[in-house]
Parts: C-alpha cells; structure tokens; sequence
C-alpha cells in the first residue's frame, strides 16, 4: 500500500482524487484560473511537478518519492509570485520535518497520524522567503537509523523509492524522496537531512545538487531527530546556484536550538557565485578515498582535469582516518538518537483518539506489535541498542573524542598542513541494485563524507558525470562556517564542468550497447 493511502487526511483525499487520467487536463488549464498570460512562471511550474508526480510518482513507473502533495500548490505559487526569494517556487520537504498542513511521519505507521499543526523554524522562513511547501518527500525510514540491515529508501509509509535514472536501482538515504525527486522534474528543489550521508548520498546517485551545512545554520526544531551533534537540514536542487538560493531561505537562527545562536550566518548565499573563480584556488585530493572502483577513478580524474584547467591548484593527498572514531561517533548516535527522540515524542500535541508514542521504548514496542508491516524486511537492531546506551559519562568522553578526531585532527589538520582551502573526493559510487531481502550494497568507492559529518562541516555534493547512465558526484568539503566559499567553489566547478551528464529514463537500468569489434 502506498503513503498516499495510508495518510487519512482531506488533503490526502483531494490529491488522491485527481486521478492519472486527468493529467492532460491538469497540465493544459489550471481549474483554479491560471492560465495564459495570467499565470505567474511559478504557477505554471507548480502546475507541471503536480503533473509528472501524478504521471510517474502515483502511476507510471511509481518512483514512490513523494508521500503527499498540495493539489492547490499552483494557486499558492500565484499568490507567492513576488514574495521574497523564492517568488512562489515549489518545495518538497522531507517527511521528518514538521509542516502545519501536512503529517511528519518519519516514514513510520508509528507516526502516520502525527498532525502537529506546527511548521518547524526552517519552514517558516521558506515560507516567509516566498517558498511553497508543494508537499512531503518519502524516506529511509526514521531516518536510516532503525537497523544495520535497511534498505536505503524504504519506510512502512512511503514504500520503496526508486531511483529515476534506473527504477531497479536504490535511491540511497534517508533523504531518497528528496534527490529522486528533484531528479524526476517533481519540484523546484527540496529539502533534506543528513546525520553521516543523507543528503550528499541521494543527491550524487540520484544526479543533483545536495549541499550539507555547517550544523547550526539551519534550525532542527521539530524536525525528528537523530542526533544533537549532528543532525542538519539542507537543500537538493538542480543547481548550486539553486542550491544556494534555498539554503538562504530556510537558515536561520532559533532560539530553540542553541546550535543556531550566534553564528556567522549570511543574508544571501548566492552571492558572489556567478562570479566566482578558481583561478589559483589551492584543492587537497584525497586520493585514497577514490575507492576500488576504476570506472569512478576514470570520472573522477575527468573532474579534476576540468578544475585544472580552470586554474585550480590540485595537491594530492595522503591520509589514513582514526579508526577510534568510529566507535566514539557510533556512541554518539545511540545515547543521542534515545534523549532526543524522546524530547521530540513528547513535544507532540495530543491528538483526540490517537495515541502518539512519548519515548524511544514506545516506538520499539510499536514495531513489535507491528512487526508485519513495520520489520517485514529488516529489524530493529540500532533502537534497541539505543535504548541500552545510557551511560552518559562514556557518551561525553565518546562525542569529544570524535569531535577533536574529525575535526581538529583530520579536517583542520588537512587544511592547514596542505595549505588547501578545500579538499575534494568522489562523493560515492553509482546506485546498487535496490534489494529489500538483503538490505544495502554500498561498493567500494568509500568517499570522504564522514568527518565533515561528525565534525558539523560543510560537505557539497556536484554531478560530475556517468558510468553506464547512472550519475556519480564529486564532493568539496570546506572548514566550519565556511559554507558560502564551498558553494562558491563548487558554483566554478559546474561552470567548469566538461562531463556529460545522465538524464531520468525512469526505466529499468540495461547496460549500453558495445561498438562493435
């Protein structure tokens, strides 16, 4: 059964009431008035994500991206049209992150009813930039942090996301409804989050544009959460520029999250990126993150030759990660994931006739008594293992040990003992085949994401072409704060860029023909 049966609310029934067979007519007049010389260009849009998520996401090859949409999103982009920023561009968000009108379900039937009525602080300034939430993207459920054993890409409300460059392939997660979303055409951008991976994986197997903040540029506020240390929101688009532009919508600071308070924040991170250059621009390449793949070494060598040219200063780099970290940050996320979970259950307003589990321990019963639908295809290893992990005086030692191993030691370090204002790696390998019996297949192009993930720094994820169809990215990392110079860097690189890039087929993948002997 798909999300958007599972959700019982009105909107729900009145998206589900357009039925594919009205998509030409949907796509031709909008029924709300706009139309002709009378609709705003972000009407128009709006019109056309509605009509490609009814057309592929609903029917079609059912990429099973989006969970729910607002069938009236063309009407609010007309009247958003010269609002702010955005001027009425259309924005899916991830499902873990509260809007006023729709459920944040986290993927779990556990939450399937969990209509809080609150918008989190992100979203009220997309909204006040002029964004319209056009609807909810699916995910890895609870944010892939149920079990060891998942598949990328699929909750017990949303389904299976698949991949639209090639259906059988994984999306990657958790953040899979956001990149395969802004992949298929189904929104001007979305918004994802990331913990170690959520949103650059998606956006560089799905072929787009991701980018993962410096941790306190964006509020987490009723967003549900993972880990305190980590967790942050951040843009998937088609571009950096765009990229850039949603990043400057929805950062802020919260009050609720001390994380946000008094950082150096900027008005408009899209300053500065069509101008940007590389000319002399000093880049450590972390050659031993290539991996074990030769057709990811070939495009990524094809990237660094594009920076060259450009007048960028590649230094290579050797470098071996702390192994402590590993358990020290894994340590973090349980004792993390078991108090801020529960500090989330328990802000949930009540709801008349529903009952909302309030601690970590509800939501392992839950999947117990749901254990059909709910553990089907993997269990609940990590929520169990998190709800043993209380020791806090080990937690404190573990997150300040992983904090100074990401960053004081292996990030900082980099940077200063290269001389490098960035570092650069392929950001992962080509989407596996999704296989829901036996969970991930993750290969042997490892990329370097993890550190910035620990130590909250910027990570940026770019196209920068193909192996056989399926999209590969090369990622820039910068120092803490230093977001606006990593989209700056990454704006020059998409100038730069020689590659072709891979456009959704939404089939099956096949191999390419062979030229012949």
């Amino acid at each position: 059964m798909t999300a958007k049966l599972l959700i019982s609310s009105a909107l729900t029934m009145s998206a589900m009431s357009l039925s594919a067979a009205a998509i030409a007519q949907t796509a031709s007049a909008d029924e709300s008035g706009y139309q002709g010389e009378d609709a705003s260009p972000a009407a128009l849009a709006a019109k056309e994500y509605i009509a490609r998520i009814q057309t592929l996401d609903d029917a079609g090859p059912q990429l099973n991206a989006v969970i729910i949409y607002n069938p009236d999103a063309a009407e609010v982009a007309q009247q958003l049209a010269q609002t702010g920023l955005l001027q009425g561009r259309s924005v899916l968000v991830k499902d873990n992150i509260e809007t006023a009108e729709f459920p944040t379900t986290a993927g779990s039937l556990a939450l399937k009813g969990n209509v809080t009525r609150r918008d989190a602080p992100m979203i009220a300034n997309l909204r006040a930039a002029g964004g319209v939430v056009l609807g909810k993207a699916n995910l890895s459920e609870w944010a892939n942090i149920r079990s060891n054993d998942s598949t990328s890409g699929w909750s017990a409300v949303g389904g299976l996301t698949r991949n639209p460059h090639a259906t059988d392939r994984n999306a990657c997660g958790s953040s899979s409804g956001s990149g395969a979303a802004v992949a298929a055409g189904f929104a001007w951008g979305a918004i994802g989050t990331e913990t170690n991976g959520s949103i650059t994986c998606p956006a560089a197997v799905n072929g787009v544009v991701g980018f993962k903040p410096s941790v306190g540029l964006v509020s987490r506020t009723h967003v549900v959460p993972i880990s305190s240390t980590q967790d942050t929101a951040g843009p998937m688009t088609r571009s950096v520029y765009d990229a850039a532009l949603l990043l400057s919508a929805i950062a802020g600071e919260d009050p609720a999250d001390s994380a946000t308070v008094n950082v150096p924040r900027k008005t408009d991170y899209t300053a500065e990126l069509a101008e940007a250059s590389l000319e002399g621009v000093r880049i450590g390449v972390m050659r031993n993150q290539v991996g074990e793949r030769n057709d990811v070494e070939a495009v990524f060598e094809s990237a660094l030759r594009d920076l060259e040219r450009a007048g960028a200063v590649l230094i290579d780099i050797e470098f071996e990660m702390n192994d402590a970290i590993w358990e020290d940050s894994f340590t973090v996320l349980l004792f993390e994931l078991r108090e801020e979970m529960g500090k989330y259950l328990a802000s949930i307003p009540a709801i008349e006739g529903q009952e909302t589990p309030r601690s970590l321990a509800d939501l392992i019963a839950f999947n117990e008594a749901n254990s059909e639908q709910e553990m089907r295809w993997f269990g609940q290893g990590i929520f169990q293992a998190a709800e043993r992990t209380t020791d806090r005086e080990r937690y404190e030692t573990a997150k300040a040990n992983a904090l100074r191993i990401a960053g004081e030691e292996t990030l900082d370090t980099l940077f200063s003992e290269n001389d490098v204002q960035f570092l650069v790696a392929p950001t992962r390998g080509p989407a596996w085949v999704s296989d829901l019996v036996r969970g991930d297949n993750f290969d042997g192009s490892i990329g370097f994401g993890s550190p910035a993930a620990i130590a909250g720094y910027p990570h940026l994820t770019v196209p920068m072409g193909h192996i056989e169809g399926l999209p590969v990215g090369v990622s820039f990392f910068g120092a803490k704060w230093e977001d606006h110079a990593v989209l700056k860097v990454g704006a020059a690189y998409e100038r730069a860029r020689s590659a072709e890039l891979a456009e959704p087929n939404f089939l099956p993948w096949e191999p390419k023909d062979q030229p012949a002997d």
